[in-house]
């Protein structure tokens, strides 16, 4: 009785095969990690490094155990919640008026959108100094109106932070919700309407649902940039009410100090990146694992 043994063909192991697109992010990917990845891995391990060079994590209880540190994290935070906000109610009817407008209308509000965007950070911060400080057109405009009788403090304060970085952020947070609006169907909200459906059902259970991939993505967006700016509260609010970046600044420059400046860049960046994870679970969540 003969036995037949496996040719050749059929012991060969199966080949690792690579899809040739993947080589095209290949510079990319390498790029990112060499200027991107490579620098956060030496400056996480910094924070962790004392200054006789060994492993330590004083660094992190010397942050949390400064109650001057906790309140400027607080601060930090609830300035990119309100600025995240603020964007996110500008942003949503402006994406559906983008979304739904046509010829010359549209291109007017997506060059209102995208033009802002060459302009520099720092022009549009001292721009709103000047609108906000008390001779500025809001106070000007509150005084001819007879709103109030001496000029407001608006400048150096976190609600003219809040304003110019909502500026700053919007185009941020429209994009991302006008790519999803321009893909429903504009006949769903009257198909509802027709079935019997009042505007609160039709925007909750019919609007909303489809368009909350783009919310997500829009304040995952602007809640990183608002975190971590620091030309905006730089020039609106100065070093009257500090932010978790200067405060890095702060420990580079002037202190000198690498092990504090490396601690508080680690904490923002987490902050950062769990919005960043949190957003895309949600958006796989939402979207039913297509995403």
């Amino acid at each position: 009785m003969s036995v037949a043994l496996p040719s050749a063909e059929a012991t060969r192991r199966p080949r690792l095969r690579v899809d040739p697109f993947v080589l095209l992010a290949a510079p990319g990917l390498l790029y990112l990690a060499i200027l991107f990845a490579l620098p956060l891995a030496i400056l996480l391990f910094r924070s962790f490094q004392a200054s006789d060079g060994t492993f330590s994590i004083a660094g992190y209880i010397a942050f949390f155990s400064d109650p001057h540190n906790l309140s400027v994290t607080w601060r930090t935070l609830k300035v990119a919640i309100l600025s995240t906000l603020l964007c996110l109610v500008l942003a949503y009817p402006t994406a559906f008026a983008l979304a739904r407008a046509r010829g010359i209308v549209q291109s007017l509000i997506l060059v209102a959108m995208v033009l802002p965007l060459s302009v520099g950070v720092i022009v549009k911060a001292f721009s709103w100094s000047i609108v906000l400080r008390s001779d500025g057109i809001v106070n000007q405009t509150l005084l001819a109106l007879g709103l109030v009788e001496a000029p407001v403090r608006l400048l150096f304060t976190e609600t003219a932070l809040v304003i110019g970085s909502a500026n700053v952020f919007l185009p941020f947070m429209v994009l991302p919700i006008y790519a999803v609006v321009r893909q429903i169907d504009p006949e769903l909200s009257p198909a509802a309407a027709s079935l019997g459906a009042g505007p609160f059902f039709r925007f909750f259970q019919v609007v909303l649902p489809l368009t909350l991939p783009g919310v997500i993505a829009g304040v995952a967006f602007v809640f990183s940039l608002a975190i971590s700016m620091y030309v905006i509260p730089s020039l609106l609010v100065g070093e009257r009410l500090s932010t978790m970046s200067m405060l890095i600044a702060r420990s580079f420059l002037f202190f000198r100090d690498a092990q504090l400046g490396s601690t508080i860049s680690a904490i923002l960046l987490l902050m950062a990146v769990i919005v960043v994870l949190g957003s895309s679970y949600l958006v796989r969540h939402v979207s039913g694992g297509r995403a």
